[in-house]
């Protein structure tokens, strides 16, 4: 019988401990299979956060580093410097990177670090119990915003691609999501491509991904990519918004 699909290798054995429903395993298996594709495995290294992903070094086969919270893209800058020639990528949330990673994730982009950022999105603070993130929503539900978060009060959402696009450094940004098929293969692509840049010499690439949490959002799976599919899209567009490439959005 011809196999049609199988687990990338660079992906290990190890049961992942995500919640049920998350797509976190949907979005490791992307970066497996574009690491596996590509074959740079040997020579990737791949920086964990602080966050619901704070174990990812036992999902990957290729070298890992732990980061402390919010440092993945220093500690990721590091490692491209002692060593060029290797695929570094870091694997982060939007509290470890948008809240107290921002200065790390900003100023890692403006100077054009030649690395790889999968930047995990999902409108909440998910490890630690779903308080409100610099990503949630206005009006959006969690630990610490019962009312629905209060723009007056707590400002509005981070916008981190195109926030990012507007900076020098970054070769590439774009925004996409997991919700359906036809997305995620975008996302591959998009994901894909961060890493081509990488080996290409290009400079910063980041993919910004939209994930679910049903956990922390009180939602069935289903609901959940409902939810994601009614509120975030439309606050957060799909699409690529800088490619030095071409292709801008």
């Amino acid at each position: 019988m011809a196999v049609v699909f199988e687990k990338p290798k660079t992906l290990s054995d190890a049961t992942l401990h995500y919640c049920p429903g998350c797509t976190h395993g949907i979005i490791h298996t992307l970066v497996a299979q574009a690491i596996e594709e590509l074959g740079i495995e040997g020579k990737t290294v791949g920086v964990a956060p602080v966050g619901c992903a704070v174990m990812a070094y036992n999902y990957f086969t290729c070298d890992m580093v732990e980061a402390p919270h919010g440092r993945a893209p220093a500690v990721a800058t590091g490692l491209k410097r002692a060593l060029p020639e290797n695929i570094i990528f870091t694997y982060q949330g939007d509290g470890d990177l948008a809240a107290i990673g921002t200065a790390e994730t900003v100023h890692s982009a403006t100077r054009g670090e030649n690395i790889t950022v999968i930047f995990v999105n999902n409108a909440i603070y998910g490890m630690t119990g779903g308080q409100m993130a610099p990503t949630s929503l206005p009006g959006q539900i969690t630990q610490t915003t019962p009312y629905g978060r209060d723009v007056s009060t707590a400002g509005y959402p981070v916008r981190i691609c195109e926030m990012l696009s507007t900076l020098d450094g970054v070769a590439y940004a774009e925004r996409v999501s997991v919700d359906c098929v036809p997305n995620i293969r975008k996302a591959k692509a998009a994901i894909q491509k961060a890493f081509e840049n990488q080996v290409n010499q290009k400079g910063f690439s980041i993919v910004e991904v939209l994930s679910s949490c049903p956990t922390n959002w009180g939602l069935t799976p289903v609901e959940a990519l409902d939810w994601l599919r009614d509120n975030m899209i439309p606050y957060y567009p799909l699409g690529v918004y800088k490619d030095i490439t071409g292709g801008d959005k």
